[in-house]
């Protein structure tokens, strides 16, 4: 058995609020050296989508998909009292007035921390999302990765 503390997390929502909460929890794990994973599921992963368009080949209802889901960490709502948007620019307001880490300064200290950045394969092909949609530096796995990762770790969290 391993003796190495670790962490994993299920990234299962995409909602800006436990987004933030999500990679607040892994870095903080990670810099008390702990060994952290993250395991990116269906809504999760347009955490992990690029900002920009990416032009790839896709069927009917993959464009659809695609079309309906926000493109990357930036573009997020969040879980309560969006009101259409205002809600997560409200909160990015007053995050940078406090000098709070966003979003994507969170996913930057994450990597820079070793963070161990999993998008799972399977939702990918359920939502139609490609590897050129996704943000550089992550891994791709299955389900038994992450049970891998879980069986050893004394955290596991489902966000």
């Amino acid at each position: 058995m391993n003796m190495e503390k670790s962490s994993t997390l299920v990234v299962f929502n995409g909602d800006l609020d436990k987004a933030i909460a999500s990679f607040i929890i892994a870095t903080g794990s990670a810099a008390m050296g702990n060994k952290v994973t993250m395991f990116f599921t269906f809504w999760g992963l347009n955490i992990l989508r690029k900002d920009e368009y990416v032009p790839v080949k896709k069927s009917f209802l993959e464009n659809m998909f695609g079309k309906m889901m926000p493109r990357g960490a930036n573009r997020l709502g969040i879980s309560k009292m969006n009101m259409g948007g205002i809600g997560s620019k409200l909160m990015k307001k007053i995050m940078r007035d406090k000098n709070i880490a966003t979003l994507p300064e969170l996913m930057e200290m994450a990597r820079d921390l070793d963070v161990q950045i999993i998008a799972c394969a399977m939702s990918m092909d359920v939502l139609g999302i490609t590897r050129e949609e996704l943000i550089d530096g992550i891994e791709y796995a299955g389900v038994a990765t992450y049970l891998a990762a879980a069986e050893e770790s004394q955290v596991n969290l489902f966000i």
